[in-house]
């Protein structure tokens, strides 16, 4: 079975979204500064070049996502389609949308569950600040690919601002180029 893994891009003051962050403006001012190595060859959003591809390539890669209610909404939930594989979305409201590859789940650890079966042995993307922060606290994150970027926000959305207790990583990986510091921590058990 695969791990259940949060990829974030946030600023060097751990930020992942800046002022502002409401539906109308997904991810706050400035947001996209935070996705800039994400701009591939032909600088359009996608496939970066160099070693950053590789996380690309693991996002994409994954079998399921889980993802907020409130990350979800700012999306449109991809549209129903991300990268082909079954979204998740944490919600005790009911589902708004009608996609096929959504589905609305209350419980935390029912959608993680559900979403590693649906995923096999593939990985499980995990998406949203409260949602991270709640699998983190929960004990059913087993991975956070963070991307650095090289910038302070000074105001916004921070990733870890509410964890019941420390938790310990290891690295199992680091990637550094020019646009952001790519590390792949695993959570300590």
């Amino acid at each position: 079975m695969g791990a259940a893994v949060l990829l974030m891009s946030m600023s060097a003051d751990g930020y992942i979204a800046g002022p502002n962050d409401r539906p109308g403006n997904p991810g706050g001012d400035d947001f996209m500064r935070l996705h800039e190595w994400y701009v591939g060859a032909q600088g359009e959003f996608g496939r970066p070049e160099g070693e950053a591809a590789m996380i690309w390539d693991e996002l994409n890669a994954t079998g399921a996502v889980v993802v907020g209610r409130r990350t979800g909404e700012q999306v449109d939930y991809y549209g129903g389609d991300h990268h082909g594989v079954p979204i998740f979305v944490l919600s005790h409201s009911p589902a708004t949308v009608d996609y096929p590859n959504v589905r609305f789940v209350a419980d935390l650890e029912s959608a993680i569950a559900q979403a590693k079966a649906a995923a096999g042995d593939k990985d499980v993307l995990v998406h949203g600040a409260v949602t991270a922060q709640q699998a983190l606290a929960a004990g059913l994150l087993d991975e956070l690919q963070l991307s650095q970027v090289p910038v302070l926000f000074g105001a916004g959305l921070r990733l870890f601002d509410v964890l019941p207790r420390r938790i310990e990583l290891d690295i199992v990986r680091v990637i550094d180029t020019p646009q952001a510091t790519h590390i792949r921590y695993r959570v300590r058990r």
